[in-house]
């Protein structure tokens, strides 16, 4: 049997002394999606943030593909295979857009003209600086970065957010493509249920910390009383 892209076995984690994550348990095989729903400040961004090493473990265990790597600073994480999409994007506005790509770059198939040829849009802007996109095409540049590092497992933190409905459909096209062509395993963070569902077959709901639904999105996408008993919110998103 092959080595689970990545495994978190009974994480505790936070910030300081503070204790958000409580018994994280989570497989994640080769090549699967999966999608975290929650309501804010129920620890999703935290759960990103602690596998990329932005927070300080209490005890548990993270590895990737086999390899340990609670103790590894995020620099070697993304070395060993990590990428990560930040709920605030984080693009270097002075940067242009190539600019803002190669900084990132590590040696794999995701090269400028492959990033490129998935995002045209970044193409046409590739010599504008960062502060010149708008939110979508700065959420693609986002995407393109973590692409450039060459990571077997992408990690997403709320990419829909402060979008246009309109470009969330555009969004969600670029999600499933990259779904469908991309190989990697992908942990989709979202508030909006809808993209979650469709994005990914498995979906978590997270409460207060801890993972309280391991299961198919079928079942949530079928049952929206249980959807919005999970969520303590409407199904929409």
């Amino acid at each position: 049997m092959s080595e689970a892209a990545l495994k978190i076995t009974d994480l505790h984690a936070g910030y300081g002394e503070t204790v958000v994550l409580e018994a994280i348990d989570l497989i994640i095989e080769p090549g699967a999606c999966v999608s975290i729903l929650g309501r804010n400040g129920v620890g999703k961004s935290t759960l990103l943030e602690s596998i990329m090493g932005h927070t300080n473990r209490h005890s548990g265990a993270i590895t990737l593909f086999g390899a340990a790597i609670e103790r590894e600073p995020a620099y070697r994480r993304v070395a060993l295979g990590l990428g990560y999409v930040p709920q605030e994007r984080e693009v270097f506005p002075s940067l242009s857009v190539v600019e803002n790509l190669e900084v990132a770059a590590r040696p794999g198939d995701w090269t400028l003209e492959r990033v490129f040829g998935f995002f045209p849009q970044l193409m046409q802007r590739r010599n504008n600086r960062g502060s010149q996109l708008s939110g979508g095409e700065q959420q693609m540049l986002a995407i393109g970065r973590a692409l450039m590092g060459n990571p077997k497992v992408l990690l997403m933190d709320e990419p829909s957010e402060g979008l246009a409905p309109v470009v969330v459909e555009g969004l969600q096209s670029g999600l499933l493509r990259l779904r469908e062509e991309a190989g990697l395993s992908i942990v989709l963070v979202e508030q909006n249920s809808r993209l979650a569902l469709s994005f990914a077959e498995r979906c978590l709901v997270m409460n207060r910390g801890r993972i309280v639904h391991d299961g198919p999105s079928a079942g949530l996408q079928a049952d929206e009383n249980l959807l919005r008993r999970l969520l303590g919110v409407a199904g929409g998103g």
